[in-house]
C-alpha cells in the first residue's frame, strides 16, 4: 500500500496547531504500519526529524506554498504531477487542502471552518481562497477527518456533507505538558512575569482569539480586585493593528499586560504550567488545544461557552460569554477562587484522560482505511 501525505506544515522548530497534529499522528502511524510506503510532500528543504522510518520518503515540490496563488499551483500542478507518478492508494492532507484536478482518492483533515463564520479575521486573499475552495475540497474528498463533534456538525451543515463520511479524530496534548515544582514556578515568574503571579493566554495574537476583550476584561478585573497579578500573552502578533495598539495604550493597567512573543516549546510548557490560570476566550474554536494542555499542567481554565470549547473542556473550566467583557472579567474572579481550585483540577484530570495522541493516530488510521 502507498499513501502520499501533504506535510508542508512540518517545519523544524516552527510547529503550530496543524503541524503538531501532523507530527504526532504521522510519527505514530508510520511506525505502526512498517509495511505501508509513505510519501511525504514538502514545499521546501525538510528536516530528517520528520522522516520517521525506512518506509517514509520525502519529496520537495515547488513552488513554496505560502500564499493562496501558490497554494493553487502547488496542489493543482506539483502535487497532481507527483501523485500521477507515484500512483498512491490515497492522498492524505493534514491541512485540508486537496488537488482538485487529481483523480487520486483523497482524505482531507479539516480542523475547522472558522473562516465561514468570521471571514474578516483573515487577510482578503486567504479568506477568498478558503471560502471558494474548502466547500469544493469537502465534496471532493473520499472522507473528511475533523477534530470535534462540533466541527463535524459545522462541516455537515455549512457544506451539506453526509455525516457518514466525516470522522471525528480528537487532538491530543504533547506529553511535555505537565505540572512543575514550586521552585520551577518561582524561576518562571522571575523570567517572564516580573516575579508576580500571572494569568496566561496561549496562542497567536489575532482577532479570532479575542485578545482585545481579554485585555479590557483584565483591566477591569484589576480595578475591581487590586493586586500584582499579571497577564501574559504568548504568541506572535500576527494581526496586531493600530486599533488594538490604541486600546492597549488606553488601559490603566497596561504595564501589567506582558507580551512574551512566540516561545519555544520547552519554555511554553514552563510558562503555562507556572500560571495561575489559562484565559482562552476565543470567539470560535474547532478544538482549542491550549485548554487540554492547561489541564495536563494542572492549571485551571477560563474559556468560552461557544463552538467546540465546552466539548473539549467538559465540566472542568470556568465558562464565559466571549463577547462580554463583564462576563470574561467575572470569569477571571471565579477562576482564581481558591475554594474551588482543587475541584477544578480534579475535573481537569478526569477530562484530560479522554484525549491522547495515541488515540488520535488510531482514529486517523481508521479514517484512512475507510477512505481507501
Amino acid at each position: 500500500m502507498k499513501i502520499a501525505v501533504n506535510t508542508r506544515l512540518l517545519l523544524k522548530d516552527r510547529l503550530e496547531g496543524i503541524g503538531w497534529f501532523g507530527h504526532e499522528t504521522l510519527s505514530r502511524i508510520t511506525r505502526a504500519h512498517p509495511d505501508v510506503e509513505f510519501h511525504f510532500f514538502f514545499d521546501r528543504e525538510f528536516d530528517q526529524e520528520f522522516i520517521y522510518g525506512d518506509n517514509v520518503k520525502g519529496h520537495i515540490l515547488h513552488p513554496q506554498a505560502r500564499h493562496p496563488f501558490l497554494y493553487y499551483f502547488w496542489f493543482e500542478w506539483a502535487v497532481k504531477a507527483k501523485l500521477e507518478k507515484i500512483k498512491p492508494d490515497l492522498f492524505l492532507s493534514i491541512d485540508g487542502l486537496l488537488s482538485m484536478r487529481s483523480s487520486c482518492k483523497q482524505l482531507a483533515v479539516i480542523h475547522d471552518i472558522n473562516f465561514e463564520h468570521y471571514p474578516a479575521y483573515l487577510p482578503f486573499m486567504t479568506r477568498m481562497y478558503y471560502r471558494y475552495y474548502f466547500k469544493r475540497f469537502a465534496k471532493k474528498a473520499m472522507r473528511i477527518a475533523t477534530v470535534s463533534e462540533y466541527s463535524k456538525k459545522d462541516i455537515q451543515n455549512i457544506y451539506g456533507i453526509s455525516e457518514e463520511t466525516i470522522d471525528v479524530v480528537y487532538n491530543g496534548a504533547n506529553e511535555t505538558f505537565k505540572p512543575i515544582s514550586i521552585d520551577q514556578k518561582s524561576k518562571v515568574q522571575s523570567q517572564y512575569s516580573e516575579g508576580h503571579d500571572y494569568l496566561i493566554y496561549v496562542g497567536a495574537i489575532q482577532p479570532r482569539k479575542n485578545i482585545t476583550r481579554l485585555m479590557q476584561a483584565f483591566d477591569q478585573f484589576k480595578k475591581d480586585s487590586p493586586s500584582d497579578l499579571r497577564l501574559l500573552l504568548t504568541g506572535k502578533k500576527k494581526w496586531w493593528n493600530i486599533e488594538q495598539g490604541r486600546l492597549y495604550e488606553s488601559l490603566e493597567f497596561k504595564e501589567h499586560i506582558l507580551f512574551t512573543g512566540r516561545l519555544p516549546q520547552e519554555a511554553l510548557v514552563q510558562v503555562l504550567a507556572g500560571s495561575e490560570g489559562l484565559c482562552y476566550v476565543s470567539t470560535y474554536e474547532g478544538f482549542g488545544i491550549p485548554i487540554l494542555e492547561a489541564m495536563c499542567c494542572d492549571v485551571p481554565v477560563l474559556t468560552s461557552n461557544t463552538s467546540a470549547m465546552p466539548e473539549i473542556g467538559g465540566d472542568a473550566p470556568v465558562y464565559c460569554d466571549p463577547l462580554s467583557i463583564v462576563s470574561i472579567k467575572e470569569g477571571m474572579k471565579d477562576l482564581l477562587d481558591p475554594s474551588l481550585r482543587e475541584k477544578r483540577l480534579a475535573e481537569g484530570a478526569e477530562q484530560r484522560s479522554r484525549f491522547s495522541w495515541d488515540r488520535t493516530a488510531e482514529k486517523l488510521w481508521e479514517s484512512i482505511e475507510k477512505a481507501i
